[in-house]
Parts: C-alpha cells; sequence; structure tokens
C-alpha cells in the first residue's frame, strides 16, 4: 500500500519514518520530494568498469563550482539527498524522478530507486543527462520524491540485519560508489535449460 499525505505525516510522527533534516512543506499527495545535496562523484576518463573490481571515482563539490554542476549529454554522476532517511520494517520505499526535470532528460536513477525496509542513510542517487545539451544541477535542488509503502508484515531480516552483507546501512553524508566487488561471485551457467527444454 503506497502512503498518501496524511499516512506520511503520521509514520514521521510516529518515527516509524525518520527523515533529517524534515521540511514540511516538501510533503506531496502520495510522496515526499528530497533534495540534491552538494557532493558528487564523477567518473574518470579511460578505462573499463569491472563489477567484480573496485571501480575508483572523483569527488565533487559543487560549492566549488559555484552551487552547480554542468551535466554533460550522456553524463553520469553519482549523487545524493540531503535527507537522511530512516524506515522501521515494516516499510519500504522508493526514489522516483519528478516530472520536470524528466522532461528536461534527466534520470535520477539507474532502475535502483528500491529502498529496504530497516534502510538508514542518504539516499545515493545515479544521475543521467539524457538531454542533447548539458543540464545545470544545482545543490539543493528538488531532484526526486519518496514514496513510502506499508509492508504485510515487518520484514523478519531488515536491512543491515547479520549475515544479509547490506554494504549501504548508515550511508554517510555524500554519495557511496558501488561495493558490487565486496563479496562478489558469479553462478555457473553450464546446467541452464537449453532453448526450447522446460525446467
Amino acid at each position: 500500500m503506497l502512503l498518501c499525505d496524511e499516512d506520511l505525516a503520521r509514520a514521521i510522527g510516529s518515527r516509524r519514518l525518520i527523515i533529517e533534516p524534515h521540511e514540511p512543506r516538501l510533503l506531496q499527495p502520495s510522496s515526499i520530494d528530497v533534495r540534491l545535496d552538494r557532493h558528487l562523484l564523477a567518473w574518470p576518463h579511460g578505462g573499463v568498469i569491472d563489477p567484480a573490481a573496485d571501480n575508483p571515482m572523483l569527488p565533487v563539490d559543487m560549492n566549488d563550482m559555484g552551487g552547480t554542476y554542468p551535466l554533460g549529454p550522456g553524463q553520469m554522476v553519482l549523487a545524493s539527498t540531503v535527507e537522511h532517511v530512516t524506515l522501521d520494517a515494516t516499510l519500504a520505499g522508493r526514489v522516483e524522478g519528478k516530472s520536470s526535470l524528466g522532461r528536461l532528460g534527466l534520470a535520477t536513477h539507474i532502475t535502483a530507486g528500491f529502498i529496504d525496509p530497516g534502510f538508514s542513510g542518504h539516499i545515493t542517487l545515479e544521475l543521467v543527462n539524457h538531454a542533447p545539451r548539458p543540464l545545470l544541477l544545482h545543490a539543493g535542488m528538488r531532484i526526486g520524491q519518496l514514496c513510502v509503502f506499508q509492508l504485510t508484515g515487518p520484514a523478519r531480516w531488515p536491512y543491515g540485519a547479520d549475515g544479509l552483507g547490506s554494504h549501504y546501512q548508515q550511508q554517510p553524508r555524500g554519495p557511496v560508489a558501488s561495493r558490487s566487488h565486496i563479496g562478489w561471485r558469479t553462478w555457473p551457467t553450464t546446467t541452464a535449460p537449453t532453448e526450447g527444454a522446460t525446467a
């Protein structure tokens, strides 16, 4: 069940949902707007991106650039929300883009907008400019909207529970680069059913 504005306000009041800093004017009919922090991670030039390896990125502080960053066509940066978000074991979330920014060509995340129950931290965003011209990011701008869902019951093992290998619990301020290489493994594919075979 997607929480409406009144349910979101109640969840915040009961501390089932914690948003810090909380700005009541950002509450929408069924979401809460989140803002872009000034810290970014950009890709260095050259090389191959390998999910099995550590892929260092370059830190950027928009305050060193007058509070803005020109995101070039096709360019991707990691960003994060100003807000530190905590969900209890009965809630899950999604971060979606703002329609006004989508119409300018900005994607707020690359299929990674889901937030598990029990998560606590700043939300990392994968920003991509699909427009044909540079798009100017502004520190502190509304960058997306947090939607919150009521689960059918509390998660037995919320995010961060022992043994889950939750890489991003208590994310610090600023974006966190991929940790896909931690505990990396692959599964054999030689035993997969052949085309046309029944499983």
